[in-house]
């Protein structure tokens, strides 16, 4: 029996506009009613996260939100932290400090209700031969004001649950490898779309962070279905009882998961949760 649903947000939950469809909207809060727990897992911070939160009514079901790729679980109906692994000050500084190795490299850190990056005006990187304003999607996206600071290594004199780079695709396919050297055995560093690259403490991803929470609470992994389409979400998938791709995913997830549904934009989510709910 399913109890839990955990869903990844950008390129699964959310369609191409940034919305959730009314079918699975409908979908989910019919879950809800039948006392299924929806999680919502994703490379956001809660700031994020919380609107869409709201509009499946997770606020009035105590509803899960994974952030940061795993490094903090929030509570949406009570705003409790029930799980928060940050790196340390040294850490975050030392990363940030290794990435003004690379000209191209783009650095994003939040705090509160800001987004810090190095020069608010150098937002485009080229996707797919298109130009795309990077800064201003992850600002908007995670309802942050934007903030310069020249030097984000002798700013970041706090813990951080993530750190954001972005170039284009070519440029970080090319430097992952030397970006994570320093790191590979201290951090977790990993591809979250092909022009991001992030860091986060050692051990954290998606999994991690649903196991801490949900096994106290009485939820056994058997009892979890989970939707992803991104590397980020392979260790989700692994974890859930019931594993299943979008069909717009990445092909090493459609190949891990017990099942592949349908895009983004043809309610994938919803025509797998309708079926459960039969």
């Amino acid at each position: 029996m399913i109890r839990v649903i955990a869903m990844d947000m950008d390129g699964t939950l959310l369609n191409s506009r940034k919305k959730i469809s009314p079918r699975t909207r409908e979908a989910l809060l019919r879950a809800q009613e039948r006392g299924i727990l929806l999680i919502l897992a994703s490379g956001r911070p809660a700031r994020g996260l919380t609107e869409f939160a709201r509009e499946l009514e997770m606020d009035s079901h105590h509803g899960l939100l994974v952030c940061y790729n795993g490094s903090k679980v929030v509570d949406c109906q009570t705003g409790e932290e029930l799980f928060n692994q940050a790196m340390t000050v040294e850490e975050g500084r030392a990363v940030l400090e290794h990435m003004k190795k690379f000209d191209q490299v783009r650095p994003m850190i939040d705090r509160g209700e800001y987004m810090y990056v190095n020069n608010v005006y150098n937002q485009m990187i080229h996707v797919d031969g298109k130009e795309f304003n990077v800064i201003q999607y992850e600002s908007r996206g995670g309802h942050y004001k934007l903030c310069e600071k020249d030097d984000l290594a002798a700013f970041a004199d706090f813990p951080l649950n993530k750190i954001l780079t972005t170039a284009d695709p070519e440029y970080l396919k090319a430097h992952c490898q030397e970006m994570m050297e320093p790191f590979k055995d201290s951090l977790s560093c990993m591809f979250t779309g092909k022009f991001y690259f992030e860091f986060t403490a050692k051990g954290i991803d998606k999994a991690k962070a649903l196991d801490a929470v949900l096994t106290p609470m009485g939820y056994k992994r058997e009892e979890m279905i989970a939707f992803g389409d991104g590397y980020n979400d392979a260790s989700m998938l692994a974890y859930a009882g019931r594993s299943v791709a979008m069909a717009n995913g990445v092909e090493e997830l459609k190949a891990q998961a017990d099942e592949v549904t349908a895009s983004l934009d043809e309610d994938g989510i919803a025509l797998v949760v309708e079926r459960i709910l039969k």
